[in-house]
């Protein structure tokens, strides 16, 4: 249970420190003296850079994690399996190389969708 605990109080101050870094992001411009919004056409272009830029920067992040993740988990049960099994090395290590090739195949993938995000949306 100490464990579980610890694990989220990191994940909530992970969290909050994001929240934290990503106010600057939604902050306001100047507000127009007579207290009614105007939204002049430079604002909403860059709201529309901003929303797109934080997309990006939230889905390659995504798949860098979960990649990251992929390829340990990869790595560790490749490295069990030929401690318990060293006769069967060169049938591990391919299958492991291939899955790892496959993994950074699909962070590659994301990184494209980011770079199409960026410049054609």
């Amino acid at each position: 249970m100490n464990k579980l605990l610890k694990k989220a109080c990191a994940l909530g101050a992970l969290l909050l420190l994001t929240v934290a870094l990503a106010v600057p992001a939604f902050a306001d411009g100047e507000a127009p003296a007579d207290g009614a919004p105007a939204v002049t056409e430079t604002q909403e272009e860059g709201s529309a850079v901003g929303m797109k830029s934080l997309a990006a920067g939230l889905a390659i992040g995504i798949a860098a994690a979960g990649g990251a993740v992929g390829m340990g988990l990869a790595t560790a049960k490749s490295a069990e399996g030929i401690s318990r099994q060293p006769e069967a090395e060169g049938k591990i290590r391919t299958m492991m190389m291939l899955g790892l090739v496959f993994i950074e195949t699909a962070i590659i993938y994301a990184l494209l969708v980011v770079i199409l995000i960026i410049f054609v949306l």
